[in-house]
């Protein structure tokens, strides 16, 4: 085993998920490496968000079952439309954070899991804003990313404190409605991954 593969041993029992994931690409797998050595370090402390330099979190590209639409929020922090996503808070399935955070930003229901885990992995900067009137520090957020499927027919709703809206985005036509050009290569990754499973 080369030495930039190996993965720490002391690793909690809700890292497992990270550490099995198989990298698709070297930054995944950078960034992979970089998580584990976190979560070796920094243990449940990460399942939290008190802990200001990263935290745990998990996020959802949701399609419909034609592939040519993504369910997303318009994040008003970002001011862009988004993929549906939050904190771990203490939760240590990730899939279940990601699901209960996808149905509460945009009251989808029956979201199907495609594949048998995560879809990606990636490490995400957040910059120094402001929520609900208080100041958050720059950081970073560990992310676990999943992939549904949903029925692009039922009804949907706005989370008033999260999101301005909710929608069906044109997959080809993203890149008019995604104002965060970091993002677009993490979409169109797991859209691309969505066709396959």
């Amino acid at each position: 085993m080369n030495m930039n593969d190996q993965k720490p041993n002391n690793l909690p029992d809700w890292a497992q998920i990270i550490a099995q994931f198989e990298a698709k690409d070297g930054r995944e797998a950078a960034e992979q490496r970089t998580m584990l050595t976190l979560i070796a370090q920094q243990g449940d402390a990460l399942l939290h968000r008190s802990c200001a330099l990263a935290h745990m979190t998990a996020s959802a590209i949701i399609v419909n079952s034609g592939r040519t639409h993504t369910l997303m929020a318009f994040h008003r922090i970002y001011n862009s439309w988004a993929w549906t996503g939050g904190h771990a808070d203490g939760e240590r399935d990730f899939e279940a954070i990601a699901r209960r955070e996808a149905q509460e930003e945009t009251g989808i229901e029956g979201l199907r899991l495609l594949g048998n885990g995560p879809a990606s992995i990636e490490i995400l900067p957040v910059w120094a804003h402001k929520k609900r009137g208080l100041d958050v520090g720059s950081h970073l957020h560990l992310n676990v990313s999943y992939l549904f499927e949903a029925d692009d027919t039922l009804p949907l709703r706005v989370a008033q404190d999260e999101n301005s809206a909710v929608g069906w985005i044109e997959i080809d036509k993203l890149e008019e409605s995604v104002s965060e050009p970091p993002m677009l290569p993490i979409y169109r990754r797991l859209l691309e991954r969505a066709n396959v499973c």
